[in-house]
């Protein structure tokens, strides 16, 4: 038996999809019948390996994915960390920081254009952070996920005449090793953070999956510019920011 072949508008570009946020991201996006695309840096079964931080290997990698035919749904997720202090923060952390978490979503989103253009139709779904409202030690990331917002509401202006919709989602507090390698559990604002979330617990990565689904299909197509924080209600309850 062959392998179906893909119906044109279902397939589903993930960045960062090995692991985390973006693995529960392209396994909600299968369940939900697009054929899914991943780049990333860590191997994952049908997936393009790729440096995301270096624009000529993620230029290469994008040729790849687009080789199979246009491209209508794509998931800027992969992001970076680097916490320090403002005092500490290096510039060489920022310069990279902002590559991968602002540069990447706009060389990404201009190679799948032209193939959402023709089609009329696109979704495009920005992955951002709470820390774009602002958190300690978070210059770069913080500054960088504030510029995606930010993109997310230009690109909308932009495009939604062409019939593609771009929305931003702010994860709170996500049970995934990025989240505990930059909030140490031994913190005081770690555990404060916790202790202020309103539904009681740690969001998973398949809270920030099922926000991501509605963003992606066609039933969110008067929904655009948007940011949705998938956050347990933190960011309207009494933690410290």
């Amino acid at each position: 038996m062959t392998e179906p072949t893909a119906v044109p508008g279902s397939r589903v570009l993930v960045t960062g999809g090995a692991a985390g946020i973006g693995a529960a991201i392209a396994a909600r996006c299968r369940a939900d019948g697009y054929h899914v695309a991943v780049i990333d840096q860590k191997p994952v079964p049908g997936g393009v390996l790729a440096d995301l931080s270096d624009p000529d290997e993620t230029a290469a990698a994008l040729d790849t994915v687009l080789a199979d035919g246009p491209v209508t749904r794509l998931v800027n997720n992969v992001g970076l960390v680097r916490p320090a202090p403002v005092e500490a923060q290096t510039l060489s952390d920022m310069d990279a920081v902002l590559a991968l978490n602002i540069r990447l979503p706009l060389q990404c989103l201009q190679a799948l254009l032209p193939g959402m253009k023709e089609a009329g139709h696109g979704r495009v779904v920005n992955i951002s952070s709470r820390a774009a409202l602002g958190k300690q030690e978070r210059s770069a990331y913080a500054a960088s996920k504030a510029a995606l917002i930010g993109a997310t509401r230009v690109w909308a202006l932009e495009l939604g005449r062409h019939g593609i919709t771009v929305n931003a989602i702010g994860p709170g507090p996500i049970q995934t090793d990025l989240f505990t390698r930059s909030n140490a559990p031994d913190d005081p604002r770690t555990h404060a953070l916790l202790q202020g979330i309103p539904v009681g617990r740690v969001g998973t990565p398949e809270d920030v999956a099922g926000a991501t689904s509605y963003f992606l299909s066609d039933g969110s197509g008067f929904v655009t510019g948007q940011t949705l924080y998938v956050c347990g209600g933190l960011t309207i309850g009494a933690a410290p920011l």
